[in-house]
């Protein structure tokens, strides 16, 4: 799951558009870093690693403390207001600026008010923090405003089909985006770009084939995420024209584990994990039908789609995706709760004074164990020939064995899809430098206690153990 421009993280405290991302990255390779290349820094950082040796969580950067002076200053002074987080008037500001009222289904109203309660109760969000959950609410509300003006003017965008996607799915960290970008290399699929799902709707005055002002938007909120911390990327590898997951698609229904990872809201997710997530997966297809009219992609191409949040919301993907294929991911549960955790911390501690590193361990340690629960029940209802099994290890080792196991499965010629995909690898892997470092001791965990947890997990889908680790 990425951390998103919209959350940047911080330092580690010890020590356009319709041509293939590989041409993108081969036309800005070159630029200045932010201009939106395939291969971004964070690619270039290399593996992850389990590292023992680190004791402590991260810690905000300066840059961050120098944002929330300025703010609480701005409003000692009069120069800003303090947040709100009551529904009404936050609808009620962006009805205004989107001129219009058509929110659409009405359903998303449930989840944003269990989230502003939340942000309001729980998050203990400093006065910087609380304005930007406040204006990111807002800006939310707008993109669902300007989606039903898009609708309204081209009914056509709604006919779109969306046919026998194929979704990458497993845990947190678990070498999803990995296979998505390789997937998405091939231009016989469809795939969302990173600015699109920070901005999933079009800006009022596009035209296909122009450029998108969405892009410009996402460089400069990249170049903000690496002020906040230039080791921000390492975590999410990601760039504006980058393959990317559709997490902003449940966001524009208030709905998902992007807002546990940015913000500490536990009665919030265990509110979403009560309820059917059908509508906000219905509002997600009429995103991507909007999306690819917007790139002019043809519609007869397979969607290759991938976010952590379908582990938990299998049942309500079958609802509105029934011919959907699956690529499950598994990997060594040590390192996803602790790389889990690391990249929740790494947002949650930007936007409060008052995180707690083991009250982040606790819930991804809970929240990783409810994604594996809920991806075994809903595994009961797709025929065996509609998924496959990969494991992390496995493509670490051999990724090219691996891809030609998953073409396979989808019955597809893998040859047109090497060159590419061979392109993509070469230029990650020579461009490596450092890595994501993580351990579990940081977030108050031991290994006992994850596999106490996990260990049927492991056991059940024989997980390989992971072997990038630094010793204590």
């Amino acid at each position: 799951m990425g951390a998103g421009y919209a959350s940047p993280a911080c330092r580690l405290s010890s020590t356009d558009a319709a041509v293939s991302p590989l041409d993108h990255s081969r036309r800005e390779l070159s630029a200045p870093f932010g201009a939106g290349t395939f291969i971004s820094r964070a690619d270039r950082q290399g593996p992850e690693l389990l590292d023992k040796t680190i004791k402590k969580p991260p810690q905000p950067t300066r840059f961050v403390d120098i944002v929330q002076g300025l703010t609480r200053l701005a409003m000692r002074t009069g120069l800003m207001r303090p947040a709100t987080f009551d529904m009404q008037t936050i609808t009620d500001r962006a009805a205004k600026v989107a001129g219009s009222e058509d929110f659409g289904n009405l359903w998303f109203q449930q989840p944003l008010g269990v989230l502003l309660q939340s942000l309001e109760a729980e998050a203990h969000l400093h006065e910087a923090g609380a304005w930007v959950a406040m204006k990111q609410c807002e800006k939310v509300l707008v993109d669902r405003l300007r989606a039903q003006e898009w609708f309204a003017r081209h009914p056509e965008i709604l006919a779109r089909p969306l046919r026998n996607p194929v979704f990458v799915v497993g845990p947190m960290r678990s070498g999803t985006t990995r296979l998505h970008r390789l997937l998405s290399a091939d231009q016989r699929f469809a795939h969302m770009r990173s600015f699109e799902t920070i901005t999933p709707v079009p800006y009022p005055g596009f035209t296909q084939g122009s450029h998108d002002r969405r892009i410009t938007i996402a460089r400069r909120a990249r170049k903000v995420a690496e002020l906040a911390n230039p080791n921000t990327l390492s975590i999410h590898p990601t760039g504006p024209l980058q393959p990317e997951e559709e997490l902003g698609l449940f966001v524009n229904s208030f709905w998902g584990m992007k807002h546990e990872a940015q913000w500490y809201v536990p009665s919030y997710g265990r509110w979403c994990e009560r309820q059917d997530a059908t509508p906000a997966y219905e509002q997600m297809a009429r995103l991507l039908r909007l999306i690819g009219w917007s790139q002019q992609a043809s519609s007869l191409k397979p969607w290759v789609l991938k976010t952590p949040q379908h582990m938990l919301d299998l049942g309500a993907l079958l609802n509105v995706f029934p011919d959907a294929r699956f690529i499950f991911t598994h990997r060594d549960p040590l390192r996803v709760v602790a790389s889990s955790a690391s990249l929740a911390w790494n947002q949650t501690c930007i936007y409060s004074d008052h995180a707690d590193p083991r009250e982040v361990g606790r819930e991804w340690l809970r929240k990783t164990r409810l994604q594996v629960e809920r991806m075994e029940e809903g595994r009961k209802a797709i025929a065996p020939d509609r998924m496959i099994d990969v494991q992390y290890e496995d493509v670490d080792a051999d990724w090219r064995t691996a891809m030609e196991r998953i073409y396979r499965f989808l019955e597809l010629d893998i040859a047109p899809a090497w060159p590419a995909m061979e392109a993509y690898h070469h230029e990650a892997e020579a461009l490596s430098h450092r890595p994501h470092r993580y351990s579990l001791t940081e977030f108050g965990l031991s290994e006992g206690q994850v596999m106490e947890e996990l260990g049927d997990y492991a056991r059940k889908f024989d997980v390989t153990p992971g072997t990038r680790s630094v010793a204590r």
